[in-house]
């Protein structure tokens, strides 16, 4: 459904974008992640057609973004990043407005508008003035444009930014239940929502992808992937850690405190083997008095940490590379 063969987007000297390569299959919930300047906009700049690229190809449903920029947006849906709108305009004015560019006439267009609004809770607000509305339901607008034609392909530039929790949960349900139909892209710096609608997820820093897979197979790039967290009394710990330590599968111990008389501390695997069995196995033979004892998953922002450049060494890099 999307197609991506070595993109590459330059502004002047600076790279914003270096060779990357994608796919995306119906079916498919990608989050796009990556820090403040690692490309994600302007890579779906690119692939709306907003921007030109400096060398590769991108293709929506077949359709040549480049070659055929108009037949390609006619089967996506866009929501940029800001969701800009006319704001003299109310929302109905302003779907009523995308569905005539969409070709929509009569009935049709009132269908869609009206589907468009309800499926974005949209109603309360229909006849006020963007400019009036609150961020939120300004992102809203910009999401009802962008599923009223009910496009095969979808990219969302931070589709739930600014919403409260509440309206979160309403998009994120709209995006699942569209999903196995569509082919959809989201961008977000928000690492809860890959837990909550991504099939699958991209890395990307520096313009190049640096990890591709399911959030699952990123949690196992985790130094947490299969961790023990145990929370014991104070006087049990030092030998709960002394018996850990000569465990074969655990490769070390680490401290998470001491609170009211008990020790928090974590256990970290040698290797992909679980360990909670034999974590649990022990504690029971040796009748220690567990207060928590669990496994964890993985941590997907110590992933994206371990794979992504800080603020600071991008600055760094920059002046680094305006100097020479």
């Amino acid at each position: 459904m999307i197609e991506i063969e070595n993109l590459t987007k330059k502004f002047g000297p600076i790279a914003a974008v270096r060779g990357i390569d994608l796919k995306v299959e119906k079916g498919e919930v990608l989050g796009f992640l990556g820090p403040n300047g690692a490309g994600k906009s302007t890579t779906m700049k690119i692939i709306a057609g907003y921007l030109t690229p400096t060398t590769g190809r991108v293709r929506i449903t077949g359709i040549d973004v480049e070659a055929t920029p108009q037949a390609a947006q006619a089967v996506l849906g866009y929501l940029p990043e800001g969701a800009p709108a006319y704001g003299d305009m109310t929302p109905h004015q302003f779907l009523k407005f995308i569905a005539e560019i969409r070709g929509f006439t009569g009935d049709e267009a009132k269908r869609r508008v009206a589907e468009a609004a309800q499926k974005t809770e949209l109603e309360p607000v229909l006849e006020q003035p963007i400019d009036t509305l609150s961020k939120g339901f300004k992102r809203r607008v910009g999401l009802a444009q962008a599923i009223l034609h009910d496009p095969p392909v979808l990219v969302m530039d931070e589709p739930t930014d600014g919403l409260d929790p509440n309206q979160k949960f309403s998009v994120r349900k709209l995006i699942r239940e569209m999903a196995a139909e569509k082919a959809i892209i989201i961008s977000t710096h928000l690492l809860e929502e890959v837990d909550a609608i991504c099939t699958r997820a991209v890395i990307i820093d520096r313009g190049q992808v640096v990890a591709d897979g399911t959030p699952a197979e990123l949690l196992t790039r985790s130094r947490h992937h299969n961790a023990v967290t145990l929370c014991l009394p104070a006087a049990q710990s030092a030998g709960a850690k002394e018996k850990l330590k000569a465990h074969s599968k655990v490769r070390s111990i680490e401290d998470g405190g001491e609170e009211n008389g008990f020790v928090t501390f974590t256990a970290f695997a040698r290797g992909p083997e679980l360990l909670i069995e034999d974590i649990s196995a022990m504690a029971a033979n040796e009748k220690w008095d567990v207060k928590q004892l669990y496994a964890e998953a993985g941590r997907l922002d110590e992933v994206f940490r371990s794979l992504t450049t800080s603020d600071s060494d991008r600055a760094r890099e920059s002046i680094e590379g305006t100097a020479a």
